[in-house]
């Protein structure tokens, strides 16, 4: 699938659900912001998807980034965010959400597995209670929280001063 053939409005994405469902396949949400993609987030996605046969990833809005990290951020646009998330092989979907959380995503997904990164434990996964209503359970993956945005741009910061 070319990778902007991946990128949809969550409407298209909750009726290819319905499908997915009747086909007896599974669903992980995996999302955030995606700035500056580094290993870490590729590992997270990687383990999003090993729990489940189709994995969705809502991307934070540049909006929404901007409510959550600060007015500095995004680095990069939320449609070229989106693509390089759409690019991983591990990726099936892609959604971009103006919220500040993914409640209404999950709402109209029902994913089987909600995953967050490691800095969570299944127990303080935010949109958990969410999940759990409808018997859908929420996961840990990637690796420990080693790589990040922030730090890979002030590394990158200084090293432009040079």
């Amino acid at each position: 699938m070319n990778t902007l053939d991946k990128l949809r409005p969550l409407a298209a994405i909750a009726e290819e659900r319905e499908r997915w469902r009747e086909q007896g396949r599974t669903v992980a949400l995996a999302n955030g912001v995606f700035d500056l993609l580094h290993v870490g987030h590729v590992r997270y996605l990687e383990g999003a998807k090993a729990l489940a046969d189709v994995l969705v990833v809502a991307v934070n809005s540049d909006a929404s980034t901007r409510a959550y990290k600060g007015p500095g951020r995004p680095h990069i646009p939320e449609a070229e965010r989106a693509e390089l998330v759409a690019s991983l092989a591990c990726t099936d979907r892609v959604v971009v959400f103006d919220e500040p959380n993914v409640r209404i995503i999950i709402r109209a997904l029902k994913p089987d597995v909600h995953v967050k990164g490691t800095d969570y434990t299944p127990d303080s996964i935010p949109e958990g209670d969410e999940v759990r209503a409808y018997g859908g359970r929420t996961a840990v993956a990637g690796d420990p929280k080693d790589h990040s945005t922030t730090d890979l741009a002030r590394r990158l910061g200084r090293e432009g001063a040079k």
